[in-house]
């Protein structure tokens, strides 16, 4: 298989409870979540038929459910449960997963944290 192409959405809003302080699984915050995913979309493009693709727009509400599920205290956590899932999907080989948490309670002032971590389709006999 050549390169794979890649299908990115950034930007998806999402409220959830994560947090190591009570106020924050208390509370909740809004969280901001960027994914790309490798994908051939070589018979995507061929047939012009969503069938063929990942649809970005069931990815986002995806991401927005596990975003609001069950809480955990970190964000690397929510970021391996999104990249876990969007690869059970077929055609998604890759995924990269960037999870920022703007309003983290964090003392100086800040624009930004996040957390971005890989995880690749395991294939062959041990998978």
């Amino acid at each position: 298989m050549g390169p794979l192409d890649q299908i990115t959405l950034t930007g998806v809003r999402a409220f959830g409870h994560h947090g190591v302080f009570a106020d924050e699984r208390r509370d909740g915050q809004e969280f901001v979540v960027d994914v790309t995913l490798s994908v051939d979309t070589t018979q995507a493009a061929a047939s012009d038929d969503v069938a063929d693709t990942v649809h970005y727009g069931e990815v986002a509400e995806r991401i927005v459910e596990l975003v609001g599920s069950d809480p955990l205290n970190l964000i690397e956590g929510v970021a391996a449960r999104i990249a876990d899932d969007l690869l059970e999907h077929p055609l998604v080989h890759t995924v990269s997963v960037t999870i920022h948490k703007p309003h983290a309670p964090i003392t100086v002032p800040f624009a930004d944290v996040s957390v971005t971590i890989l995880r690749s389709r395991r294939e062959g006999p041990d998978a």
